[in-house]
């Protein structure tokens, strides 16, 4: 495993205990879930994916904060994480609830790179990584769930998330104390993407003691709007050429 190791005896040098909640939440895979802060805390800080300085809240502002989301998904939903970075909120979800497919998106290869090694070294079987932007993946992944953290401001996290969903899916945004003015400034914009209903939800708070605040955005037959369903539809048409082209080799 290419990963580096958790520095010495104790873990990576400010990283606290796990709060007890860790336990309740993450069930079985609280080991895991332990190795996943490790992972973050050590290899993460030194690729440059985590702030050094946010080593000692790790657990209460980004892992315990990401896997609360897991409040709000249908059983067995499949769901992909939008520029996953260092695997938040998609990891600690996947870790919350593994009857949860989910794949993480992220365009750039040093991160890529280190989801895949977490992936393998936690051994998370419903994890998928995949390298790409969101808007080269119109046609090419489906899912149920949207889901994104720090990635953009909420209109334009809507122009890349919602054409990747399903018809009736939704996308599930980790916002903080913007939830509200965000989404209030983005309501023109996610009407032409094909969103019916939005709201902030607050989450995770019996657990952590303070909500996780999050977008959710539903949309109707049409996710991501007009063009978003004529890129489907090209992906769709491509696809199909190319699975006849490769009859036409065989026989």
């Amino acid at each position: 495993m290419a990963t580096e190791s958790a520095a010495a005896e104790g873990g990576p040098q400010g990283l606290t205990e796990a709060p007890p909640q860790a336990r309740e939440i993450f069930g079985e895979r609280f080991a895991a879930a332990q190795r996943y802060a490790e992972l973050l805390a050590s290899a993460g800080v030194q690729r440059g994916l985590i702030g050094p300085r946010e080593v000692p809240r790790l657990w209460d502002r980004h892992v315990l904060n990401c896997a609360v989301l897991a409040e709000l998904l249908p059983a067995g939903a499949t769901l992909c994480d939008v520029g996953s970075g260092a695997g938040l909120p998609g990891i600690p979800v996947a870790l919350a609830r593994p009857d949860v497919s989910v794949t993480l998106l992220e365009p750039l290869l040093r991160r890529t790179t280190f989801l895949e090694e977490v992936v393998q070294e936690l051994g998370l079987e419903n994890v998928t990584v995949l390298r790409g932007r969101a808007e080269e993946m119109v046609g090419k992944v489906s899912v149920q769930i949207v889901t994104a953290r720090a990635v953009a401001p909420l209109d334009r996290l809507a122009g890349w998330g919602l054409p990747l969903l399903r018809p009736y899916g939704q996308m599930l945004a980790l916002k903080g104390d913007s939830a509200e003015q965000e989404l209030a400034d983005s309501r023109s914009a996610l009407t032409k993407l094909g969103a019916v209903e939005w709201a902030v939800i607050p989450v995770g708070e019996s657990a952590l003691g303070a909500a996780t605040r999050v977008v959710q955005v539903k949309v109707g037959e049409s996710p991501g709007g007009v063009k978003a369903a004529t890129r489907r539809a090209k992906a769709a048409r491509a696809g199909r050429a190319e699975a006849r082209g490769v009859g036409r080799r065989r026989r």
